[in-house]
């Protein structure tokens, strides 16, 4: 059994990550959602005494998404920082010599609400800022979620936003909730990427499909 789930969207061949990403092989090319790079440090700017650390996590993960899968070019899905007080000079360090490490990689942000209050990434960190929806190939990529009447025809939807999470039921009447993605017919939406996010219960609808991640492994729920 391989790590992760292997989808068709869009016409095209996907692989869904256990790293909350998705790897599209015939362009190169990583998606992530949600980073929210510099949300502890917003939360500790307000006297919250959350713990240190999740730029860090965050960007390690990313580094070991890149060294894998050597993409071409990574999409960020929106939500790339967290808020304006989270723009420190710790995490914007760490962001500048992550950066450096992946020169060669193409790097497109589509803003996403967090990112319109938070600001650009400083223009040092040589990433494209696009508005919704920037299209890519048979891809859509935005932030939010459209809703069914206002999808694109001519091109499938991969956005963010909702951090989604599905609840699985076990037979001693116990639960548990898991990041996943989650899919319809012409609309994928990714887990968050970013650790310190939350997550969202998504319901079942007629159509809607769930990829669960959990244990390093992504698999359909039945």
């Amino acid at each position: 059994m391989t790590p992760h789930a292997t989808v068709h969207w869009g016409g095209e061949l996907l692989h869904l990550l256990p790293a909350h990403a998705i790897w599209w092989p015939a362009a190169q090319t990583l998606f992530i959602a949600d980073l929210h790079l510099g949300k502890a440090a917003s939360y500790r700017a307000q006297g919250q005494p959350v713990p240190g650390g999740t730029t860090q996590d965050n960007l390690a993960r990313l580094d070991a998404l890149i060294a894998t899968h050597q993409p071409r070019r990574l999409v960020c899905l929106g939500d790339f920082l967290h808020a304006a007080s989270g723009r420190t000079p710790a995490v914007l360090s760490a962001l500048l010599d992550w950066r450096q490490r992946h020169a060669n990689v193409t790097i497109t942000l589509v803003r996403g609400n967090h990112d319109d209050r938070a600001g650009d990434p400083p223009p040092e960190a040589d990433i494209e800022v696009v508005d919704e929806p920037w299209l890519l190939g048979p891809f859509a990529c935005c932030h939010h979620p459209l809703p069914p009447t206002q999808r694109l025809t001519t091109h499938f939807v991969l956005a963010g936003h909702l951090h989604p999470v599905c609840q699985l039921s076990g037979p001693a009447r116990d639960t548990m909730r898991l990041p996943c993605f989650v899919s319809e017919p012409d609309q994928a939406i990714l887990p968050a990427f970013g650790a310190f996010t939350g997550g969202h219960p998504m319901p079942t609808v007629p159509g809607r499909r769930f990829h669960a991640v959990g244990g390093d492994r992504v698999w359909a729920v039945p």
